[in-house]
């Protein structure tokens, strides 16, 4: 069995009532629901959530919610691991025993169908306990700067500093859309940063976080541009 576990607890304190705020004229998370739907490849898409209100929201779209997350596991430093695993007893409990989880932010307005059907590929043809999507970096990520303590600047690692730029190993960042896992070697690593996780390269032009008022501004904008 294959099941999607999308993330949504209540309480977003830089942009507050994130996961439910009207974005594009629909509810954020509505998004992520309706991609994993449509997408065919799930018996079960599942809200793990602490808020009736994003609850009643999900469940509007298609999305299912057997149980509310315990409030242990709805504060500000829960990860999502702890979140995923406990859903995945929960539901076990239930009868439903997953082979395959795909585990999707509520924040990712812009995952599609086809790439979390490509993540799937990836991760069975190559057998790994996970893999999860990523993207390169605007700039270098080793000419990076930082303000010291005088104030001034300084390079985070100065021996790249007459480096050509195509000289230097392409750096990575997550993100941040979704992640695909074995439950059987999942349930054994415990997370999806796994020692084998493999690769779902994005376009940065489909890849934008979602914590800041600016970042729900610049998300706005890529969508207004991919949905044309």
């Amino acid at each position: 069995m294959i099941v999607a576990i999308i993330p949504a607890r209540g309480g977003s304190k830089r942009i507050p009532g994130k996961n439910i705020k009207i974005f594009a004229g629909k509810p954020l998370i509505a998004y992520s629901i309706e991609a994993a739907l449509q997408s065919g490849l799930f018996e079960h898409v599942f809200v793990s959530t602490d808020s009736p209100e994003i609850a009643a929201v999900a469940a509007s779209f298609g999305a299912e919610i057997p149980f509310m997350r315990p409030a242990n596991l709805a504060d500000d430093f829960t990860g999502t691991d702890a979140v995923i695993l406990d859903t995945l007893n929960l539901i076990k409990k239930n009868g439903i025993i997953a082979k395959y989880v795909c585990c999707i932010y509520a924040t990712a307005p812009l995952v599609s169908p086809k790439d979390l059907k490509l993540g799937f590929e990836i991760l069975c043809r190559n057998k790994a306990c996970s893999a999860f999507t990523v993207t390169t970096y605007p700039a270098p990520v080793f000419r990076a700067l930082k303000i010291n303590a005088l104030d001034r600047l300084e390079m985070l690692w100065p021996e790249y500093r007459i480096k050509r730029s195509q000289d230097l190993s392409e750096a990575l960042h997550d993100a941040g859309q979704f992640y695909w896992a074995d439950v059987k070697k999942y349930l054994k690593e415990k997370t999806f940063w796994s020692d084998d996780a493999l690769p779902i390269r994005l376009p940065r032009s489909r890849v934008q976080d979602i914590d800041t008022v600016e970042d729900w501004e610049m998300a706005e904008r890529m969508f207004s541009l991919i949905k044309r």
